[in-house]
């Protein structure tokens, strides 16, 4: 194939993705009750899975209201809102098109590694999109919802606001779960060794700190420690992955 047959195939894997993004958002659209409701609001109750897991100091005394403040806001939100996870749910579809797209490129034993890294890619975006739900978010939600600097200014959240950190929180979180999976495929092809991997642990450490005060939504040091923490668990676990040098 010529360079512009594989432009013309990787623009199909694109149409195919952005397609099968818009169906999703269709039934995600048409659930709008359900949606923020039972889903994206429920972190603002105090019967939130989470609080409820750590006792009742957490589920007891915390209700969050938010207010809108701007007349189209609402709509706009939804329609992205309804994006956002339609492109969450079809990453599993869109790294198998880029796996179709890659395959052929790829030696048999090429193949194998790549197909497993792209399944396993998708497993742990998932997984990281699961924890950003359930426990980064709720846990910023919590500190940075209820925090006063005095009783005298109380806290209104508004819409966007929390829309904003829900939506690149979670990403977030799905992204950063890639770490282990692009590990193995940089071990696979020999760039990388367990070894290599824990002779600059320390390093790491601190890159890892500054990535997580990078992408922290916030920028406070509670999320920044919320976020940094899976990200150096995920490091250890893709030195447990990796195989060592020959």
């Amino acid at each position: 194939m010529t360079f512009w047959d594989h432009l013309d195939e990787l623009r199909r894997v694109l149409f195919r993705s952005a397609i099968a993004i818009f169906l999703l958002a269709i039934p995600i659209f048409l659930a709008k009750d359900f949606l923020f409701s039972d889903i994206i609001f429920a972190p603002t109750k105090p019967d939130f899975i989470l609080y409820k897991l750590l006792g009742s100091t957490f589920s007891e005394d915390f209700n969050l209201d938010l207010i809108n403040i701007e007349l189209s806001a609402q709509f706009f939100i939804h329609i992205s809102v309804s994006l956002t996870l339609s492109l969450i749910l079809a990453i599993p579809y869109i790294l198998y098109q880029f796996w179709l797209f890659v395959k052929p490129g790829l030696y048999e034993n090429e193949q194998k590694a790549t197909r497993r890294a792209f399944g396993f890619g998708s497993v742990l975006f998932i997984t990281g999109v699961i924890v950003g739900y359930l426990f980064v978010f709720p846990l910023t939600l919590r500190f940075l919802g209820s925090y006063q600097v005095s009783e005298a200014v109380p806290n209104q959240i508004s819409l966007q606001s929390y829309i904003s950190m829900f939506t690149r929180l979670i990403l977030i979180m799905g992204i950063v779960f890639e770490m282990p999976a692009l590990a193995l495929i940089l071990s696979k092809i020999g760039i990388i060794s367990k070894s290599l991997l824990k002779k600059y642990r320390k390093h790491a450490f601190t890159i890892l700190v500054i990535t997580a005060a990078i992408i922290t939504p916030s920028g406070d040091a509670f999320t920044l420690l919320v976020v940094a923490t899976p990200l150096y668990l995920l490091y250890e676990f893709s030195i447990l992955i990796c195989r060592d040098s020959n």
